[in-house]
């Protein structure tokens, strides 16, 4: 166990997570420099938890500079117009709108609302992941373009964005649901002319965690973003309860942790990833404390925090706090595929993730750092 973490509270290591990469990387440097991306956005959004619950500017201050580096005083910047995953950093400008009133956020997040009239769909209307992945839903989409729409939908009065998240879910989870274990595929490819798409269902062979782990956050927080009077509010809460209850299923018992590949744990060369771990980890913390899912379901997030404070976090003196085992950046593939990629170690997948599972679980008021007992 982590000695040096087990007594303090959540939130104080998520700021220990937040302030060391903030020490390491000007608004400039942070991977991938220089650029508009999902990547940053998850982590920064991490951030955005941390200044609210805390009121310490220096969180906002630094999403804040992070996107005037990038976005120009006429609300004009670079980002990839063939992706939804260009949308996903869009969620930091409605807390910076919001606060400043700056009229280049609210046209920021107007260019990148156009992209859903100009990306690529399969034939029911669901986005193609990129354009260079033709006719394929990947479950990462779900949450790289959903919340954003949803916000934006509630904003600046654009309806139709609730019907068009309301298709995107709708679609993902009948092409790569699997009945059989209740976790979803990674990717469905409507022509089935990827080598990894099986020629009858079109999903790849493999439900890769982190994947599963951004549909579990989108659903999250779509949830309370739905109108009041959105017939659809109930089926999502529904689909989040079969999701935390799949999940529970394939939760290491020994470390609370969860597997680079879901349910193919009793392989040797399988491996305990660290971002899924977090991302189902607030997934259920969230879901117990919106009252969307069970009360069982906070011990088993507790049950993953500790795993992750013994197994997967230290405290180095030079860097400050680590986060091993993350998985890199991933396409859909096969087992072999999944297994083999790199473990980064601070990649913003899992800071940004871990940021977010520790704020929900802060929130739920179950830990007390040792000073306040």
């Amino acid at each position: 166990m982590n000695r040096s973490l087990i007594t303090k509270s959540p939130l104080h290591v998520a700021e220990e997570a937040a302030n060391t990469i903030m020490k390491a990387y000007t608004k400039d440097k942070l991977p991938p420099a220089g650029r508009w991306h999902y990547h940053q956005g998850v982590f920064l959004c991490g951030l955005l938890r941390l200044w609210e619950m805390t009121g310490k500017e220096t969180y906002f201050d630094y999403v804040k500079d992070y996107v005037d580096y990038l976005v120009d005083e006429h609300g004009n910047f670079y980002f990839s117009r063939d992706e939804l995953d260009a949308v996903q950093a869009g969620l930091l400008l409605f807390p910076l709108y919001e606060e400043t009133g700056d009229e280049r956020y609210r046209k920021a997040a107007e260019k990148l609302r156009g992209l859903f009239g100009t990306l690529n769909r399969t034939s029911e209307g669901g986005f193609w992941h990129k354009d260079k992945y033709p006719y394929q839903m990947w479950l990462d989409g779900l949450y790289m373009g959903g919340p954003f729409a949803l916000k934006y939908a509630r904003a600046f009065g654009a309806p139709e964005l609730y019907d068009l998240v309301i298709l995107e879910e709708t679609l993902m989870r009948k092409h790569t649901k699997d009945r059989h274990t209740g976790l979803y595929y990674h990717a469905w490819d409507e022509r089935r002319s990827t080598p990894w798409a099986d020629p009858e269902s079109g999903c790849s062979p493999e439900f890769w965690g982190r994947s599963i782990g951004w549909y579990a956050l989108a659903l999250s927080d779509m949830i309370e973003l739905l109108p009041e009077e959105s017939g659809m509010k109930s089926e999502w809460i529904k689909t989040l309860q079969e999701m935390v209850k799949s999940l529970a299923d394939f939760q290491d018992e020994a470390t609370g942790l969860w597997y680079q590949v879901v349910d193919k744990g009793e392989l040797a060369d399988n491996w305990l990833e660290s971002s899924c771990s977090c991302l189902y980890a607030y997934a259920m913390a969230k879901g117990v404390r919106m009252g969307y899912i069970d009360q069982s379901y906070m011990e088993r997030a507790v049950k993953a925090y500790k795993g992750l404070l013994e197994k997967k976090i230290e405290i180095r003196p030079k860097e400050g706090l680590v986060l091993k085992d993350i998985c890199v950046g991933t396409s859909a593939g096969t087992y072999e595929y999944y297994v083999s990629r790199e473990k980064s170690v601070n990649d913003l997948h899992g800071v940004g993730a871990l940021i977010m599972a520790l704020a929900e679980l802060e929130k739920s008021g179950r830990f007390q750092e040792e000073g306040d007992r």
